[in-house]
């Protein structure tokens, strides 16, 4: 969340540099150092996940996304959540599967939406019934999964790579983000 005004005493924040560890850094703050309030727009924590069901690996594509692309099931996490937990959370919610088995991909930044995406494989058991979150899915062989360059893509990319498989990037088209409201 960015704020314009200060959370505490209301003062409009303005960019100030701040002395780090990692050099000079710029950030939103309230102009009244006796408030001390800083912005520091954290990244939000988020999982995603590559499913194997059936034998097949499974990519979804999100309501509003653009016809014919798809990728993983992500959600983020919720208060308290440990992020095995909120695969098998979200990937019941989304699809109805029941996670029997997940292994770490990887954790991967998403500019965008500046999150930190917490990417894991996961073999899959139960029917699919997308949630309306999704619109639709797609099988595929391992080798046939064509990985995206950014967050869960490079996931996609390192899972592939892990088991020896070829990997050949395909260019994502835009997708409009829709500001987390909650």
């Amino acid at each position: 969340m960015s704020f314009t005004f200060c959370p505490r005493c209301a003062s409009p924040l303005a960019e100030r540099e701040f002395a780090e560890d990692g050099g000079p850094m710029q950030r939103r703050a309230c102009p009244d150092t006796a408030c001390g309030f800083v912005q520091y727009e954290n990244p939000t924590p988020a999982v995603g996940v590559l499913i194997e069901h059936e034998g097949s690996m499974v990519l979804f594509r999100g309501a509003g996304w653009p016809e014919g692309f798809f990728a993983l099931v992500t959600g983020y996490l919720e208060k308290n959540e440990e992020p095995l937990k909120a695969v098998a959370r979200e990937v019941k919610e989304e699809t109805n599967l029941d996670v029997v088995e997940t292994e770490i991909i990887g954790n991967y930044i998403f500019e965008r939406k500046n999150e930190v995406m917490l990417c894991y494989f996961a073999k899959c058991v139960g029917e699919i019934r997308l949630s309306p979150e999704l619109a639709d899915y797609k099988r595929y062989a391992p080798h046939e999964l064509r990985p995206w360059p950014r967050a869960t893509g490079f996931a996609v990319a390192d899972w592939m790579r892990s088991r020896g498989l070829e990997v050949e990037f395909i260019e994502r088209p835009p997708i409009q983000v829709t500001p987390r409201t909650s």
